[in-house]
């Protein structure tokens, strides 16, 4: 594992670009990360204004130990390009750029960032939220090293498969499934996509809950009242956390003792519990880290 894999990513907020208040409120919220966005949730004529903003803020070193991604516009938009290039400048932790499709694209935003003069800390952030991106996603997992998480986007995903918003997400399984995988294989972190009912809590909870069991490191949120349930949610649980100690210390207890069968509550103990033990409690170690 590496450092990477270990940031906590539990819960990822986006927030307006062109809102100075929301982005000063952002630095006592509770999140992992924070996503300033130029895209979604800026009009077109505040777009060069909101881009010196987040600039200044992703600079400012104001907001302790979260992770830092800037979501440009796309690619092939007017602002895309200079806003890669202006975030590149103030070296963010990421630079997210919506709907990813290829690796010629991860191409171009690597050129972006060395026209803007990054420095090798900030990562790309790809998001995956086309059918092309979808049906592409593991060659785009395989293009590049900066490249470290994916984020679905997974009302772009609906709307581009004519599918509809529903309870348990069975038209985007496939979609989700296919993209994990992809960055499984590659050894890449990936975010879940928002919930759109803020009011809901009893659907969001249920969705953090789908998402980490599926396997994704965190969700992309909209709201800061969605913060403590996914936070809860996509940490490792006391009883998990117990659970890899005693699979672990019996581990080690029976290979020190030149045992070869291992047994804990009476299930059978092979390298990939201990293995998935091990990661929960490094997961663990890093959430509590961060205070």
């Amino acid at each position: 594992m590496t450092t990477d894999d270990l940031r906590p990513r539990r819960s990822v907020l986006y927030m307006p670009g062109a809102n100075a208040r929301a982005l000063e409120k952002a630095q006592t919220l509770a999140a992992d990360a924070l996503i300033l966005d130029l895209e979604d949730a800026v009009a077109p004529d505040a777009k060069l204004e909101a881009r010196d903003r987040v600039c200044e803020a992703a600079a400012s070193g104001a907001y302790g130990h979260r992770e830092i991604a800037i979501r440009a516009n796309g690619l092939d938009t007017t602002w895309g390009p200079d806003d890669i290039r202006a975030a590149a400048a103030v070296g963010p932790d990421a630079v997210l750029v919506p709907k990813v499709a290829s690796v010629d694209d991860i191409a171009t935003i690597e050129r972006l960032l060395t026209e803007g003069g990054a420095p090798e800390r900030t990562r790309i952030w790809a998001m995956l939220e086309t059918p092309a991106g979808i049906l592409n996603a593991a060659d785009i997992c395989a293009s590049s090293e900066r490249l470290a998480v994916l984020v679905m986007g997974t009302n772009d995903i609906t709307k581009e498969l004519h599918a509809t918003h529903v309870p348990g997400r069975e038209p985007l399984l496939f979609s989700l499934s296919h993209c994990l995988i992809a960055a499984r294989a590659a050894g890449k972190v990936i975010l879940d996509g928002v919930y759109n009912d803020i009011k809901n809590e009893d659907g969001f909870a249920a969705e953090c809950e789908q998402g980490a069991r599926m396997g994704f490191d965190g969700k992309t949120l909209i709201h800061p009242s969605q913060l403590e349930p996914c936070n809860r949610i996509f940490a490792p649980s006391e009883d998990e956390i117990e659970q890899s100690r005693k699979v672990i210390e019996a581990w080690d207890t029976a290979r020190a003792e030149g045992k070869g069968v291992v047994t804990v509550d009476g299930r059978m103990i092979e390298n990939l519990h201990v293995d998935n033990a091990r990661r929960v409690l490094a997961v663990a170690e890093a959430i509590a880290a961060q205070g």
